[in-house]
């Protein structure tokens, strides 16, 4: 069960992240850091969805540190996800469209993860 603060900053972050990157879409020389804060509040929707951030964050952390990953399906989705979200900002400059296309992918799956688990749907 997700509390409704933590459902609150879920579905803000989740506004925020669609709000940016359709920013990226109308305003190109801004996309690039538009997409990169757009991919960050997806992450951001995700780790609200599941729980208290900062522990998340932790958790993922120190799982990177081993050198044999955990078996658990969902902390390694959410290590793919943040491996994307560092790619992504490190990316910035290189070529925005394939960047757009990857922050889409990302907004996506945080789309499908909040709405799911707060069970509200958000408008396009």
């Amino acid at each position: 069960m997700i509390d409704e603060y933590r459902k609150g900053w879920a579905l803000r972050y989740l506004r925020e992240a669609k709000a940016e990157l359709e920013a990226a879409r109308k305003i190109p020389y801004m996309a690039p850091s538009l997409v990169v804060e757009s991919i960050r509040k997806a992450r951001n929707a995700i780790y609200y969805s599941l729980g208290e951030p900062a522990f998340i964050e932790v958790l993922i952390r120190e799982e990177s540190k081993k050198t044999n990953h955990t078996n658990d399906s969902l902390l390694r989705f959410l290590m793919e996800i943040e491996g994307m979200v560092q790619q992504l900002t490190q990316l910035e400059d290189v070529n925005s469209e394939a960047m757009m296309q990857q922050a889409d992918t990302l907004v996506q799956i945080a789309t499908d993860i909040v709405e799911t688990i707060t069970d509200e749907r958000l408008e396009n």
